[in-house]
């Protein structure tokens, strides 16, 4: 098909509704714009095929004979487009809104939350994948998603939820904050998380090189450090809730510039699900 055989669309929409309504005035109201506007479509169609499409008669318009056959094919054209909208927008409402999350953010955070995203929209449903590899959205059929770093990936949009910091916490009694670096205690980090361990050893708070145990997830380190088993390092977001609890307590916290989670998508037209989420992330943390 060559476009450039073709009237412009928004002139053709102009004379589909001027012929199915009778009149450039009901045509300009359905479409929120001018008579004259509707009237200069149809006249420029009228110029390019070389003949009328549409001629007075008393206070409405007619269609001519080759008018009356545009208009019909138009008009079951712009049905099956119609049609095709609809069926595009059931299928992707069908499908669940498709997020992918870091395992800490998952397993710590997001789980412990999802609940209550369910109770305030139950009619949207989630496919929830932990990942920590940056992937590509649209490769993967993934609709949102939050990872963790300064927030500068090409070609994806990143907004903030919560910024990083460094909290070092363990389960009352364990140890004073302010015996920290004295006391012999075991320490336990995150295999894939060294940045944690350097500033944990950059502080002098660990007293021996010895006390460092290395862990697959933070899930594992949290479970130890739960059962009073020693000292782990985190972002304060990830243990919110046992610290509100009394399970954990905060020793000492940093910041690190520029560090935390954002929620990523690409740019442009998001789903009204995918905008739901976002605005219920943001609110929630």
């Amino acid at each position: 098909m060559d476009w450039k055989d073709i009237p412009s669309l928004a002139a053709l929409r102009a004379f589909e509704c001027a012929a199915r309504s009778g009149s450039f005035t009901g045509a300009a109201r359905e479409l929120n714009v001018t008579h004259a506007a509707i009237a200069q479509h149809v006249r420029a169609i009228e110029t390019e095929l070389g003949t009328s499409l549409l001629v007075r008669e008393g206070r409405g318009l007619a269609l001519t004979e080759t008018g009356q056959r545009l208009a019909q094919s138009l008009s079951d054209g712009f049905g099956q487009i119609a049609a095709g909208v609809q069926a595009a927008r059931a299928d992707i409402e069908l499908r669940p809104l498709s997020v992918t999350v870091t395992h800490n953010f998952a397993e710590n955070w997001l789980m412990r939350r999802i609940s209550a995203f369910w109770a305030e929209h139950p009619q949207i449903a989630l496919s929830i994948v932990p990942s920590n590899r940056l992937i590509d959205l649209r490769r993967d059929s993934f609709d949102i998603g939050v990872r963790y770093g300064d927030g500068n990936w090409p070609g994806l949009e990143a907004t903030p939820l919560v910024a990083a910091d460094y909290t070092v916490v363990a389960a009352p009694g364990v140890v004073r904050a302010d015996q920290i670096s004295k006391a012999d205690v075991p320490w336990y980090f995150e295999e894939n998380h060294a940045e944690a361990q350097r500033w944990a050893m950059a502080t002098g708070m660990i007293a021996h090189d010895r006390n460092i145990h290395s862990v697959a997830t933070l899930g594992m380190a949290l479970s130890a450090v739960r059962s009073g088993s020693g000292v782990t390092v985190t972002s304060s977001a990830l243990v919110a809730d046992d610290i509100k609890a009394g399970r954990l307590m905060a020793l000492r916290q940093t910041h690190p510039e520029k560090m935390g989670y954002y929620i990523i998508h690409y740019p442009g037209v998001m789903s009204e699900r995918a905008k739901t989420f976002k605005s219920w992330l943001l609110k929630a943390i």
